[in-house]
């Protein structure tokens, strides 16, 4: 990742502050104190090759439908390419950075508008009503990320999914809360849409990327409390996952080589 092209991008055209910087990373904030996305500046990077697992995408969650409203004005404004979708829970608009990793930028519906069967949450991707949205945009135009934006979800490419699947569900504490075919599941605490998506969209069996290649280096998972976080490290350990601990955190590695932090709140 090239900092002097990725800065001017997350901060002009996604909206955020600089929160802290060195001269090989950055991290970013949307309230002027809390860090939401780091970047770094591996030596000798190379992009990330195809049908490997790694981050599909990460997702900001904004506070107000109005607030998506502004950000797609502001994409039609500066003429950055953008895809758009309705998930019934949600509606999205999708981005790329200068180094092709992907973005979500969202909105979720509330909760007792969305429809839960037998087998989970009901999801699609219809198109959105880009004209009903943009009458909600503010007349004073973008303003950057609202303070209250916070990381939604993460979606990731695995190489297997049931394995996965038990490391996340077993492990780590999470429920599945809706399906996609044999391809891919969505993860969440708390009866929400998801925290956490896999697919296998690469491959089953896909590898895993070089680690001097774009894309994720690690993304937090934060825990109510030290019991809950406990209980999630015996429990990979007993799958026969690693922990190792980092400061006062702890690092894991999923099945498809993904790694996590285990942080508290």
């Amino acid at each position: 990742m090239d900092l002097n092209r990725s800065i001017p991008f997350y901060t002009e055209m996604l909206g955020f502050k600089i929160l802290n910087q060195t001269a090989t990373s950055v991290d970013f904030t949307a309230d002027g104190s809390t860090s939401l996305l780091t970047i770094n500046q591996p030596a000798h990077v190379t992009p990330r090759p195809q049908r490997t697992t790694g981050m599909y995408h990460f997702a900001l969650l904004l506070p107000k439908r109005s607030d998506l409203a502004d950000l797609l004005a502001h994409f039609i404004t500066t003429g950055l390419p953008y895809g758009a979708s309705d998930h019934l829970v949600s509606e999205a608009l999708y981005i790329a950075d200068p180094d092709g990793n992907e973005i979500e930028i969202y909105t979720d519906r509330q909760a007792d508008e969305w429809t839960w069967l037998e087998d989970g949450v009901q999801m699609t991707i219809d198109p959105i009503n880009g004209h009903d949205l943009l009458t909600l945009r503010n007349p004073e135009g973008w303003q950057g990320l609202p303070a209250k934006t916070i990381m939604g979800h993460i979606h990731l490419y695995v190489s297997e999914l049931q394995a996965t699947a038990d490391f996340y569900v077993k492990g780590l504490g999470f429920a599945i809360a809706s399906r996609y075919s044999d391809q891919a599941l969505f993860l969440s605490t708390g009866n929400y849409h998801h925290h956490i998506a896999l697919n296998t969209w690469m491959g089953v069996g896909a590898p895993t990327p070089p680690e001097n290649s774009t894309g994720l280096d690690f993304y937090t998972i934060v825990y109510p409390d030290a019991t809950a976080r406990e209980i999630a490290i015996q429990n990979v350990i007993a799958l026969g996952g690693s922990v190792v601990e980092k400061g006062e955190n702890f690092l894991t590695i999923d099945p498809a080589g993904n790694h996590i932090l285990l942080s508290l709140s």
